[in-house]
């Protein structure tokens, strides 16, 4: 039968609608999610048992997965790409991040930028190669380190990534990918991330130099990060500030409640907290009392939520306390302390481990760890150097 023009057109307009209907309204914004190969060896590696008969038969039955806001980029995806460049963010919305990372500190002329510390420009850029090596120390004092306080922002955009490292690389990532990333500002980092279709995690940094610097005060710095989403005509729901700052936090509370009450208040209180009993009673402030202060989030360190018994990993005190507080609990960083093999069973390179080891045996209890945090402790994102791990659990277990 033979079709009239408009019926034809009319037809072919209710093709795209179905096609637009079947496609992850994520991926219509950003890049179509690809997993590459090693979600798929730990699942090989993966004990027997129920957790891996359910994520084996997703891998082979699974052809399309979805960006996923339970699968956090730790400052991009710095396993294989140096952290906080352009191509960091973008292979971590590749792997189907629905959160990335950008951890925020302020150059010389007090632009702000993304590094995961202040003076950390010696490990993760090519600054030392370059004639702004002479410049290293200038805002510190300290000539062993470089900072973004100690150049300018123009001087900033001429660095290259590298991966971070004191000296090589370490052998469980790659130097492939580290031939000239661009290193980003905040405002650009918004920008492509917003372009990307993924929501905003900033980190506000603790400053390296004496504050105010000149005039800029730590609270200057708090309220301008936040205006910069505001600049960019960013919505509130999109954006999860963070710190290890409780004082930020309230800051954030007062000054910018709607964003303030997403806020994520970051646990840095390692030296108080028992690796093999975790709890929550040696912590000043408690989980009760920052629930009354208005902090509604924690993320700490994936060992402070986790601990062993019966040779099962299973929730620790602190995790019970945060969820009795009514706290929503983060966590971080998969994919970080290289392999799960002798160096990380003997404590060499093992530090989001440390709590759990007895329980661990290969690569494949990742998945395991992932599971635990994520069904039984209740996490509502977990940060990964790897983001196509954390995607992978996340379409398997359906978490929406």
């Amino acid at each position: 039968m033979r079709l009239d023009p408009f019926h034809a057109l009319r037809r072919c307009a209710a093709l795209l609608l179905l096609l637009l209907a079947v496609t992850p309204a994520a991926a219509q914004d950003g890049p179509a999610v690809q997993l590459g190969p090693r979600p798929y060896y730990l699942v090989e590696r993966m004990a027997e048992g129920a957790l891996k008969d359910r994520l084996a038969q997703c891998a082979a039955e699974r052809t399309a997965f979805a960006p996923a806001a339970f699968s956090i980029g730790h400052r991009g995806a710095p396993l294989q790409f140096p952290e906080h460049t352009k191509d960091s963010y973008e292979a971590a919305a590749r792997m189907g991040a629905g959160v990335i990372e950008c951890d925020v500190t302020f150059t010389a002329d007090k632009a702000l930028v993304c590094r995961h510390a202040q003076c950390d420009l010696h490990r993760t850029t090519n600054i030392l190669e370059t004639p702004l090596a002479a410049r290293c120390g200038r805002s510190t004092g300290r000539q062993d380190v470089c900072c973004a306080s100690d150049i300018t922002l123009a001087e900033f955009r001429t660095l290259e990534g590298r991966m971070d490292a004191k000296g090589p690389t370490p052998r469980w990532r790659t130097d492939l990918y580290a031939t000239g990333g661009r290193p980003m500002t905040h405002a650009e980092s918004i920008a492509l991330l917003d372009r990307l279709g993924v929501g905003f995690t900033p980190e506000l940094k603790a400053p390296a130099v004496t504050m105010p610097f000149d005039g800029l005060t730590r609270e200057d710095f708090a309220r301008r990060m936040i205006a910069e989403y505001k600049e960019a005509g960013i919505a509130p729901e999109r954006v999860r500030p963070q710190s290890f700052s409780l004082d930020d936090i309230l800051f954030w509370l007062r000054t910018e409640p709607v964003f303030g009450r997403r806020a994520v208040f970051l646990e840095g209180r390692d030296r108080e907290i028992d690796p093999a009993d975790p709890s929550d009673d040696r912590l000043d402030p408690n989980m009760r009392q920052l629930r009354a202060l208005g902090v509604r989030a924690v993320a700490p360190p994936i060992w402070i939520l986790l601990t062993t018994r019966n040779g099962r990993i299973v929730p620790s005190r602190y995790a019970e306390a945060a969820k009795r507080a009514g706290l929503e609990i983060l966590s971080w960083t998969v994919e970080r302390s290289g392999r799960i093999g002798a160096e990380v069973l003997r404590g060499d390179g093992g530090y989001y481990y440390r709590s759990i080891r007895a329980a661990l045996r290969n690569d494949g209890d990742i998945l395991t760890v992932i599971d635990v945090l994520a069904r039984e402790v209740g996490i509502a994102g977990l940060f990964s150097d790897w983001p196509a791990t954390t995607t992978f659990y996340a379409n398997c277990m359906e978490i929406r």
